[in-house]
């Protein structure tokens, strides 16, 4: 029985997310960083969970090991959902400035109150033989009109939570790790965790 589960991820600010709930479990966490030789996956699904799934699964027979992939986005009300499952690639390739200034620009002329939007994470756990786990999360919050804070990563110094008062961006980790979409869809899994990971 192993005890080392991959997070389907290069994006070192997911990492730390992912090793403070696992490590503490006594697991050891490693990323696609620690697999350097793995093919890229195609994120060709229509779906966060379709995405999450296709990397999980492609993770998991390459390395032989238990996988956790994620796919997170961004859905903004007035853009109709977008950037939905493209978030990440919204102006070009996980380049986060430009994201967010193409965001920017697409609501330079939406008020206030039409600025709702919901960050939404799939979590697909996967093993070699197969045997899956999903849990999904969701927050609501509101897209400022300039970017606030200084952690964080994507689309956070913009996803501001009216009941902390915040962006993302302006909390702290172990703030983020109980408000977010992910740490919904963490909590939403934890309880099956310890099953699926026995099985």
């Amino acid at each position: 029985m192993t005890n080392t589960i991959v997070i389907g991820t290069n994006n070192a600010g997911k990492a730390r997310e992912f090793r403070a709930i696992f490590e503490p479990k006594g697991l050891q966490v490693k990323t696609l960083a620690d697999f350097p030789t793995l093919d890229q996956v195609a994120e060709t699904g229509q779906t966060f969970t379709e995405n999450a799934t296709l990397k999980a699964t492609a993770v998991a027979q390459a390395t032989q090991l238990p996988v956790l992939a994620d796919d997170s986005g961004l859905m903004v009300d007035a853009l109709n959902g977008a950037p939905g499952i493209y978030s990440a690639r919204y102006a070009g390739d996980h380049d986060d400035a430009k994201n967010n200034a193409k965001l920017l620009a697409e609501l330079h002329d939406v008020p206030a109150e039409k600025r709702g939007a919901a960050f939404h994470t799939s979590l697909v756990l996967i093993k070699p033989n197969g045997k899956k786990l999903v849990a999904t999360g969701e927050v609501r919050g509101e897209i400022l009109t300039a970017p606030r804070g200084a952690d964080g990563f994507g689309y956070d110094p913009l996803f501001y939570v009216p009941a902390e008062g915040q962006t993302f961006a302006e909390m702290g980790l172990a703030q983020k790790n109980q408000h977010s979409h992910r740490a919904k869809a963490t909590a939403a899994m934890l309880p099956q965790f310890d099953q699926w990971w026995e099985d």
